[in-house]
């Protein structure tokens, strides 16, 4: 794939611009090249990351979040037991989604994770994209809706 870098970016950069969600490079010496995202497109919209990692292969869309301070405080109030239950299923819808996830119980940041792989000629559909950039803002909804249910219980 390193001959096809540029290809693979330009086409990406061509999709998320024409979609009109294409915020801002993303910079870092971890990364070949990365986009940061407005999904979906308008007011209510979240920040993600497109970006390919320095010797990997594949394309990753990630989403990371941390939860409020006041959503924090109620969470960390529930009983110890309603807590882990909270996180446990939130384990759980995530594997069902199939998607690679890392959860920071301690500062309460979640990171949701999608991958995609180009082919041998360095393509991507922009079908393909934008149904796991979909699925990635799907499950950081899922995390808000499953977090605003246990805060009510």
């Amino acid at each position: 794939m390193p001959s096809d870098k540029n290809n693979v970016e330009n086409l990406l950069h061509k999709y998320l611009s024409e979609e009109g969600i294409l915020k801002d490079k993303l910079e870092s010496a971890n990364f070949d090249y990365g986009f940061i995202i407005s999904f979906p497109p308008g007011p209510r919209s979240q920040n993600l990351s497109v970006y390919k990692a320095k010797n990997v292969n594949s394309i990753f869309i990630t989403i990371r979040f941390q939860i409020s301070h006041g959503k924090a405080k109620i969470l960390n109030s529930l009983k110890n037991q309603k807590r882990q239950e909270f996180f446990r299923d939130l384990r759980k819808y995530l594997l069902i989604r199939e998607v690679l996830f890392k959860i920071d119980i301690q500062t309460l940041i979640i990171d949701i994770h999608e991958q995609i792989y180009p082919n041998k000629e360095g393509f991507i559909s922009k079908n393909t994209l934008f149904k796991l950039i979909q699925k990635v803002f799907y499950c950081y909804l899922y995390c808000n809706l499953l977090l605003e249910d246990y805060l009510k219980e």
